[in-house]
């Protein structure tokens, strides 16, 4: 994913869950771990068994503890609402987001929930996606009493808080408002409140994320980006386990049919984000 400038909890962002390729000390410890048996998860989940899932844990409102130090979020939910689908007990395995991927490729666990997207081809010649059970793409918020805003046309002229070298920079340079440097996105979205600015871009999950834990911010919605803008994370795998995600995605599909996922959605993050 692209870099987000984020609040609070999200300091890294959704998308930044799909970027930086790993190259620590960490990772370099764990490439030497044995791999994962070929079809053995395929086998775990075929007998009912446990399979191990790679998350931060420190990554809200997607994977974090809660006050009484359970691990939750809305991807621990949704892996653990699959596991229940298909019957299988799952083991978190917390870890750096620098180890993740290299943890699963040297078969630390099974597959990884921690809103990765496969975005690179690097990543999309080693690893497999399962169906998406989440999208986030570019979205604007300003003052909710301000209606100005109803296509991304009418941004033209207006001001927007944005860091400049950003992506987001660069969609309000496109837009051709006048941007008004900022930080990062809890600069930019005080400066909103204030009148200093008239809106700001942002990824959606990070301000969906702001405005359900800030429901007196002032601040609401103003555009979206259409659908064919959005990107989508699913489970990660090692290639090989086409069967299993098979499974897996199956599992994630009736989910959505089942209202399980807009459920998970709305008690995360205010709305459904299982959908484009």
């Amino acid at each position: 994913m692209l870099k987000k400038f984020v609040f609070g909890s999200i300091a890294a962002l959704v998308l930044a869950a799909c970027g930086n390729d790993s190259g620590s000390a960490a990772s370099a410890n764990q490439a030497s771990a044995p791999q994962t048996e070929a079809g053995s998860l395929l086998s775990r989940i075929d007998n009912k068994g446990t399979v191990t899932v790679g998350t931060e844990g420190t990554y809200a409102p997607f994977t974090y503890h809660d006050e009484s130090g359970k691990l939750t979020g809305y991807d621990v939910e949704v892996t653990r609402a699959v596991a229940d689908k298909l019957g299988i007990q799952v083991e978190f395995k917390e870890t750096q987001w620098d180890a993740m991927l290299a943890g699963l490729k040297a078969g630390r666990f099974d597959m990884v929930a921690n809103q990765v997207g496969l975005t690179t081809p690097e990543r999309r010649a080693t690893f497999d996606k399962s169906s998406d059970y989440s999208y986030s793409g570019p979205m604007a918020v300003s003052r909710a009493d301000d209606n100005r805003i109803k296509s991304f046309a009418d941004m033209k002229g207006l001001t927007a808080a944005q860091t400049l070298s950003s992506n987001y920079g660069e969609m309000a340079q496109k837009a051709e408002a006048e941007i008004i440097p900022v930080d990062g996105m809890a600069q930019a979205l005080t400066l909103v409140q204030q009148k200093r600015a008239d809106f700001t871009f942002n990824d959606s999950l990070a301000l969906l994320d702001y405005l359900k834990k800030n429901p007196n911010s002032g601040l609401k919605t103003a555009w979206t980006a259409p659908s064919d803008e959005k990107i989508g994370s699913g489970f990660v795998v090692n290639k090989g386990n086409e069967e299993a995600l098979a499974k897996i995605s199956s599992a994630v599909d009736e989910l959505r049919e089942d209202g399980t996922l807009k459920q998970l959605g709305e008690q995360f993050f205010g709305v459904d984000v299982s959908v484009k």
